[in-house]
């Protein structure tokens, strides 16, 4: 049985080996590559835009891999920058906040409020258990603590470009002890789809339809939402596209509150269907409560001309310029929100004028063309100022 297994082992390090060609720029990541969510989108995205010396094969493990042979390594994972060996360059993008935050929200539910602390044993095993931030299971705590303190120990021992999505994101890096000179942000780009979009019709806006795609979570702010919409206009009609845990719970409330026949619940929904949900709307809702890395969604809604009624909170408002390509409300407020709504449903014109200055900003500035050809000046620069010589890094702590 043991030599068996040796042999399977050793076949697929023979894989291994043969999929890796040298001196390629690498994406390395334990994210899935596709339409599952935010980064997994990105990734395929990237993918989609690489440049000639960048891989199409993802790297999901550095272990026992001779890290020397690669031209760059691009890492979107926490857990394998504990797999360093700092033997060529590297650069590593933060797409969320587990990195310095152990629920990976900075959000306290209980007190409906951002988390403004950082990473400490006491300051974080109190917002769990106190504040309710995330898990609140006493060895996933344990497990989680442990690993946020393990990513920040690896600041101590490798001196890499830290990539953020927003410059909201980046703060939090340095408040958490990255040296800014390490970090830089470079704002998310999106594939602009390959389906014709137009800008919002009359026609299209006297359908009545608000759109949340997302997932349906209790940080997402969708109670929010119903709860805003008995405050607006009766004719409006809103589309919830997306599946999550807290569905159950917020199907009984659009009842209680009878909403019901002024909601369709669409579930996970296929690019032809999102897309389609995209047209039908005036408006699109992105009504998070925490504080959001970035939030692809403003995009997505700017690719189909569509203005954005967003909360002022994380990255999001890096992404939407209030009064001209959507509306910033903040947060958990229900008046403002309906305000917000009541005004792009009766305003034709004005609805109009910000999913067209919505889509010319993403043109101008969040592309993946223009994401990717600011990536490549990154990677030249990482790759030029690397040491031809480099020490490993054997002090670096293993994932456990």
């Amino acid at each position: 049985m043991s030599n068996s297994i040796n042999d399977i082992k050793q076949n697929e390090k023979e894989l291994h080996r043969q999929f890796l060609e040298k001196n390629l720029i690498y994406q390395c990541s334990n994210f899935e590559v596709g339409d599952g969510g935010g980064v997994e989108t990105y990734l395929a995205s990237l993918f989609e835009h690489r440049p000639p010396d960048v891989s199409d094969r993802v790297i999901k493990a550095l272990k026992n891999v001779d890290q020397s042979q690669f031209k760059l390594l691009h890492i979107h994972s926490p857990e394998l920058l504990l797999q360093l060996t700092g033997e060529c360059p590297t650069i590593f993008s933060v797409h969320n906040h587990s990195f310095y935050c152990p629920s990976g929200t900075k959000y306290l539910a209980g007190q409906r409020t951002i988390c403004n602390r950082n990473f400490s044993y006491l300051g974080c095993t109190w917002g769990k258990l106190v504040d309710k931030c995330g898990s609140r299971k006493p060895l996933r705590t344990f497990r989680e603590l442990q690993t946020t303190h393990q990513f920040l120990d690896v600041l101590k021992k490798i001196k890499i470009t830290f990539i953020a999505n927003s410059e909201y994101v980046r703060q939090q890096l340095i408040q958490n002890g990255v040296p800014p000179e390490q970090t830089i942000t470079v704002h998310c780009g999106i594939s602009v789809p390959k389906t014709a979009t137009a800008p919002l019709s009359l026609q299209v806006h006297k359908n009545h339809r608000i759109l949340f795609a997302g997932r349906i979570v209790s940080d997402k702010g969708l109670e929010w939402l119903l709860k805003t919409l008995i405050h607006t206009d009766p004719q409006i009609q809103l589309d919830i596209a997306g599946e999550g845990w807290e569905r159950p719970r917020l199907e009984k409330l659009a009842n209680t509150l009878r909403l019901s026949n002024r909601i369709t619940w669409h579930g996970w929904c296929d690019r032809d269907k999102i897309n389609k949900l995209y047209q039908q709307c005036f408006a699109v809702i992105f009504p998070s409560v925490w504080p959001e890395p970035a939030g692809l969604v403003t995009l997505e809604a700017y690719a189909r001309y569509r203005p954005v009624i967003a909360s002022e909170v994380g990255g999001i408002p890096e992404h939407l310029r209030d009064g001209e390509t959507g509306i910033l409300v903040p947060a958990n407020n229900i008046k403002k929100l309906a305000d917000a709504i009541n005004e792009l449903y009766i305003d034709h014109q004005k609805s109009r004028y910000m999913g067209e200055q919505g889509h010319a900003l993403l043109m101008k500035e969040f592309t993946m063309d223009a994401h990717v050809k600011n990536l490549q000046t990154i990677y030249a620069k990482t790759i030029a100022e690397f040491p031809s010589s480099s020490k490993k890094l054997s002090s670096i702590p293993q994932a456990k």
